[in-house]
Parts: C-alpha cells; structure tokens; sequence
C-alpha cells in the first residue's frame, strides 16, 4: 500500500492495523541530540487513547508506547525512531458479519474496489487507530518545536451547532473535559447535546481548531509545497476530516478586500499586521503572526440505528451495526490535528534552512 509515508526531511511512516498486533511508525529525519523519552510521547497519546469518557468508544486500551530505536542515554541520535503500540482490546468477532456488506459512510466499499479485498476487522488501515502512530510522531515534533520557541495548540471549537465563545476561552478546561471545548459553559451544552444524540443511537461532528504560535516569517515552499497547501493534505489525510480552513476561511469568500485585507503596521523595528484574517500565512509563505486552521469533521458513521445498504453479491439490505464506537470523533481528534500540524511545520522550518545562501554561509562559517 502507497501513501502511508508523509514529509519531506521529518518524514514519518506509519504501519499497522485495527485488529492486528499492533500500530506504529517510524520517523525519519529527526536531528540528534534532542532530549527524549516514551513519557513525552505516552502524554500525547493518553489525549486520544479510547475508553477515556462517555463519548469515547469503550474499547479499552492503554495504548502504551515503546521506543525500540533512535535512542541512545535519553537523546536521539539522528537515525530513524521507531515506535510501537500493541493492540490489546480487539473484538473482532464484532465486525465478522460486516464482511459480507458495505458499511454506509465507511470505506469499505472504496477499499474493496481498490484492492479486491479488504481488513474488515475494524477497518484496518482506515480505523481510526491509523492515528496513534501520527500523534507518537508530533509528540517528537511539538518537543523539537519547543526548542524553537513554537508552539502548537489544538482544541474543539464546536460539536454540532454549539460553538465556544473565545471570551471563555480557558485551555485548561479544554484539558480537563470530555470535549476538548476551553469553554466551559458550552462544554455543559455539547455533552447534553452528545447525550441526547447517543440516545437517539446517532452521532455528530464537530470542529477542531489549532493555533501556531511563534512561528517566524518566511516558513513555505512557494508553488506546491505552500505553508497552508501542506497544512491542507495533512489535516484533510485524517479520517473523517472533510473540509479545511486558513484564517476567516469560507467566509474571506463573502468579503471585500478592504475588510479583508490585513494593513502592516510597524512595531519598533518589526513589521506587524493590524488583523489576521490571512490566518498567518501569505503566498503560501508564514508571516509571523498566528497560523490559524481549522478541520470539519463529519459524524461518526458507525451508528447503531438500522441503515440501507448493499452487500457484496449485490444485493439490498438492511443492517444495524455492532461493536464499539465513538458517538463523537472531534475530541479525541483534537491531538492528532495538533500532531499533523506540528509535523508540517517542522518538515517546513528544516527545508527553510536551504533557502539561502547568506543563512548557509553563515552556517558552515
């Protein structure tokens, strides 16, 4: 299978299944040197691991990391970091029946007509577990970040059509709740809407939002390997994301320029823009402010309320799905946008180095 490896210089691949023995990935391009140890990647993956709330799939899963290369006396030694997950909770007599037909909103038709075949079992490389070795991987890259002075901050910005209000903005609540909202007035409102919706046996979707802070000016291949154009396939690479946004987004479509153009201002000695509807990024190209990106996430098509479909002898039929699933992706994909971010631009800020000759010179002098 193709199109399991993503990045350029921090480049990552990750392997493995639902239903088999275990997941990971491997990076590669990580400098040497940097201080690291499987606490700083368990701390990521405790923000996704399943059974950790009511509006979580009860699978239950300590998904506990192992390091088993790149590591030398607690610091990377430049060479290429493996990592591992062992999968522990399979049920996989629970997708048995689902071999025969084609769960609506899943991939298992697309899978079967580009394959022949398919990994039932949860939905093998399109599960959601796919994700556990991306955030391992951005739990390397947000540390290297830090190094920098960035940072990358991902939360819930709306479950259904309950939005935070940035004036209760709190990311500790965010941390600490069953949403990821930093709102804790509509943190209250969601969970009784997620309720309501598990009773109905439905699901919802919802928006994550990330922010990068200190990022400098000047970060972004132009053409095809744009800040924004990079930060789009990575975030769209996540399942069940099904649109993508930089700064006012859609709505930059329904303004005019004068309201939608950011004036520079200067701050001393350095060049500042007034607003920031550009979300951080111009031409493709970082410019110092905040890079601010959203990702819309559909519901969770594993419902348990009887649906249409057809089966693989072609037949119509009626099904009603088993098993363990999240009514709600949103708050356990909070960190793995965070993650796929945080591996953009770094992949990003490595590349810049080559970008000119006077920074090279300075280098190597």
């Amino acid at each position: 299978m193709a199109g399991s490896t993503y990045g350029n210089i921090f480049k990552i691949t990750t392997w493995g299944e639902s239903h088999g023995d275990a997941i990971g990935v491997v990076v590669d391009g990580c400098p040497a040197g940097l201080e690291l140890n499987e606490g700083d990647v368990q701390k990521l993956l405790d923000r996704r691991k399943p059974g950790s709330s009511q509006f979580a799939t009860q699978r239950k899963e300590s998904d506990s990391v192992e390091i088993l290369s790149g590591i030398f006396e607690g610091r990377t030694t430049g060479t290429p970091i493996s990592m591992l997950v062992k999968n522990t909770s399979q049920r996989s007599s629970d997708y048995s029946e689902i071999a025969s037909y084609y769960r609506p909103g899943h991939a298992d038709y697309t899978y079967d007509q580009k394959y022949g075949f398919r990994d039932y079992r949860g939905g093998g490389r399109s599960s959601g577990r796919e994700t556990i070795g991306r955030v391992a991987a951005g739990a390397i890259a947000e540390k290297l970040l830090l190094e920098l002075g960035v940072t990358v901050t991902a939360y819930t910005e709306a479950i259904g059509d309950i939005r935070i209000s940035m004036e209760n903005f709190d990311i500790e609540e965010a941390r600490r709740n069953q949403t990821g909202m930093p709102d804790k007035t509509a943190n209250e409102k969601a969970e009784e809407y997620l309720k309501a919706c598990m009773e109905k046996l439905d699901s919802a979707g919802g928006i994550v939002s990330c922010v990068v802070k200190g990022l400098p000016a000047g970060i972004g291949e132009p053409v095809f390997e744009k800040l924004d154009a990079n930060l789009g396939k990575a975030v769209m690479s996540i399942g069940a994301v099904k649109a993508f946004e930089i700064g006012d987004g859609c709505a930059a479509a329904y303004a005019n320029g004068s309201a939608n153009n950011d004036s520079f201002r200067m701050n001393g000695s350095q060049t500042v823009k007034a607003t920031n509807h550009a979300g951080g990024i111009l031409g493709g190209i970082s410019d110092g402010s905040d890079v601010i990106l959203r990702a819309y996430f559909k519901p969770t098509p594993s419902i348990f309320q009887p649906q249409e479909t057809v089966n693989r002898s072609g037949e119509n039929i009626t099904v009603q799905i088993k098993g363990r699933h999240d009514p709600i992706i949103v708050p356990r994909a909070v960190v793995v946008v965070e993650a796929m971010t945080a591996i953009t631009v770094l992949d990003l800020l490595l590349q810049n180095m080559t970008s000119r000759v006077d920074k090279i010179k300075g280098f190597y002098s």
